[in-house]
């Protein structure tokens, strides 16, 4: 199915690796022109209708220059999909995470999103609409443990933005949406440092039976790829799905039970 994305202008965060390089290369496969943010752009050169821009996004002025440039280079935004995020487990709980912790989890997972919007919803609002797509989590609202207390309040922040800003600028053509990954094949998870890993070595078992024993309470007894959360967010950037807002569309393979 044709998306309707030739020709339109994207702005991806967080855009080198995981599931913001399978957005990236799934929106520029459906024929738009990304502008492709993250610190470090090696993954990204090279790569047709791509162009790669090297920034701190957690800097209170690094989203604003991404979205400069997609104006600088083409004269309108069209999609935003917000991505860039990170956890750190808080093995100690709440009561072992302090202000600067949450702090970091905020600039980290919220207020980088926020800017980016900021930036980007006055362009949309004069050229008549847009779309924006922020990358959640399940953790915003299923919360199993403290260990990542701070993330899912970040998360949770970012659900309750788009949401406000979906009644807002609804009117004026603009569509907010958030996907709610649950753990995904990437190195959140899986990586030397990832939620597999320290869990792991806090517990001291393999990384490889933390996964096993996460896929476990999965429906479909699999962590999600990056693709598979990467098309669910290319159709929401679509014009084809411009009358869905406000909508947090949750893949997790069945990990949060609901009716």
């Amino acid at each position: 199915m044709d998306l309707g994305l030739e020709g339109k202008v994207a702005v991806v965060t967080g855009a080198s690796k995981g599931i913001g390089l399978a957005i990236t290369r799934s929106l520029a496969d459906e024929g738009a022109n990304v502008v492709a943010g993250a610190r470090s752009t090696d993954s990204l050169e090279g790569l047709e209708r791509v162009s790669a821009v090297p920034v701190d996004l957690i800097a209170p002025d690094g989203p604003a220059l991404l979205v400069s440039r997609a104006l600088d280079e083409h004269g309108r935004v069209d999609v935003l999909v917000n991505n860039v995020g990170a956890v750190r487990l808080r093995l100690e709980g709440f009561l072992g995470t302090g202000d600067d912790e949450f702090e970091w989890a905020l600039r980290m997972n919220f207020f980088a999103a926020l800017r980016a919007i900021r930036a980007t919803i006055p362009v949309m609002v004069q050229q008549g609409g847009g779309a924006i797509v922020n990358v959640a989590s399940v953790n915003a609202f299923f919360q199993p443990d403290a260990a990542t207390i701070d993330y899912g309040a970040a998360k949770a922040a970012v659900l309750n933005l788009s949401q406000s800003l979906s009644q807002e600028f609804g009117p004026r053509g603009i569509h907010v949406n958030c996907v709610s990954p649950g753990p995904v094949e990437t190195d959140l998870w899986l990586g030397d440092t990832g939620v597999a890993a320290t869990v792991g070595g806090a517990a001291g078992i393999d990384p490889a039976a933390v996964r096993e024993q996460t896929a476990a309470g999965i429906a479909t007894r699999r962590f999600s790829t990056p693709q598979e959360v990467a098309t669910l967010v290319a159709l929401l950037a679509s014009p084809r799905t411009a009358n869905v807002t406000g909508a947090n569309y949750v893949i997790d393979g069945g990990l949060v039970k609901t009716m």
